[in-house]
């Protein structure tokens, strides 16, 4: 009898994925999250890949951010280990076993029992050095401020409600600022989301607030939420009251000074808010002040205003009141220096108006006698 030989055609190009993730870790992670963890768990077996976070962010069209945060994800619910190199940077990963295996007879277990696998195609415990050798790279990032960042409604980024309002959030971003957001845009954004913890309705707010002003720069609107952290703004209500009063002292000033069609300049912004928030003054004391300083020089000028506003601060001026006191308070005093100054002397008008000599005729009478 002659001996058969079988000649497989067929290859299993194939990724292997265990039950126990899709019924113990899939519904809980966010989809960005699975997508990085099915493309490793893709190449794990393929001795020839090569991999760099840059490579897997262009690939599922992410920011490498996003993969990093995906990969301490899974090291934190344990089916990953990541490997660091003298720099810190990953440079390897290592998937390892589901503790939930405990069983051959669990349904969700993945080893070979149940699920009409091998034993030797799971991939447990085995080194990716080859597959997820990741060349060290820099991840931009934006600067973060020395501000105490207040505790608002931003939820953790790993959660499916974070990531659902990042989407959305640079989604609108694009469609304000009419262009494809570039990785250090999305950075910004991600940045006020989980660094300056603002939520997404107030990002969204202040998107459209600096575009509707005419500033689409990515690092003005930055500024400006760094500037609303700072001053406490948590909520869109603050912002408008923050927004109005900015505008309201801006154009107070400018329209006293007869400043059209500008805003003011950085300068001219300090000394502004300076008198508003420093110095706690109304929009009648400001709008006094410069009245006075056109009154006085004829022309708008911020340094002449400051001066006036500055005497009024130190004599703890409060009110338009207060200000017609001190007037008549500094009348009072001009007209009573006045009336201390000397009056010169009534000259008389003659030809003699010199003071005469004086001489003792008798002596010199006798001075002449004795010469003689």
């Amino acid at each position: 009898m002659k001996t058969l030989v079988l000649k497989n055609n067929f290859q299993m190009n194939m990724t292997m994925l265990p039950n126990s993730f899709v019924d113990h870790y899939m519904a809980n992670a966010n989809g960005e999250f699975v997508k990085v963890y099915l493309f490793l768990l893709r190449h794990v077996e393929d001795a020839a890949s090569s991999l760099s976070i840059s490579m897997i962010a262009d690939y599922l069209n992410n920011t490498e951010n996003d993969v990093l945060r995906a990969f301490r994800y899974w090291e934190s619910v344990g089916l990953l280990r990541l490997g660091h190199g003298p720099d810190g940077g990953i440079t390897a990963v290592e998937f390892l076993r589901d503790e939930e295996e405990n069983t051959c007879g669990d349904t969700t277990d993945f080893s070979g029992c149940t699920s009409g696998y091998p034993q030797d195609s799971i991939p447990t415990q085995t080194p990716v050095a080859p597959v997820t050798e990741f060349r060290s790279e820099a991840v931009s990032a934006p600067v973060e401020s020395s501000i105490q960042t207040p505790v608002s409604n931003a939820v953790p980024l790993d959660t499916f409600r974070a990531q659902k309002e990042i989407k959305s959030l640079l989604f609108i971003t694009e469609q304000y600022l009419g262009k494809t957001l570039t990785h250090t845009d999305v950075d910004t954004i991600t940045y006020f989301y989980d660094t300056l913890h603002m939520s997404a309705d107030l990002i969204e707010y202040l998107i459209e607030s600096c575009v509707e002003n005419g500033h689409k720069s990515m690092h003005y609107i930055q500024k400006v939420a760094i500037s609303w952290v700072e001053n406490g703004v948590e909520t869109i209500s603050q912002a408008k009251e923050q927004a109005a009063a900015y505008s309201r002292n801006c154009y107070t000033v400018l329209n006293a000074f007869g400043i059209k069609n500008r805003g003011p300049a950085s300068s001219e912004l300090e000394y502004i808010n300076k008198w508003a928030d420093t110095y706690g003054f109304s929009t009648d004391i400001i709008q006094e002040a410069c009245r006075r300083t056109i009154s006085a020089i004829h022309q708008p000028s911020f340094e002449y205003a400051d001066s006036i506003l500055t005497k009024w601060y130190e004599c703890n001026i409060h009110h338009l009141t207060d200000i017609n006191a001190l007037d008549h308070e500094f009348q009072k005093e001009r007209s009573l220096h006045r009336s201390l100054v000397t009056k010169p002397k009534n000259v008389t008008r003659n030809l003699n108006n010199f003071e005469r000599r004086s001489y003792d005729m008798d002596s010199l009478e006798e001075q002449l006698l004795k010469s003689n």
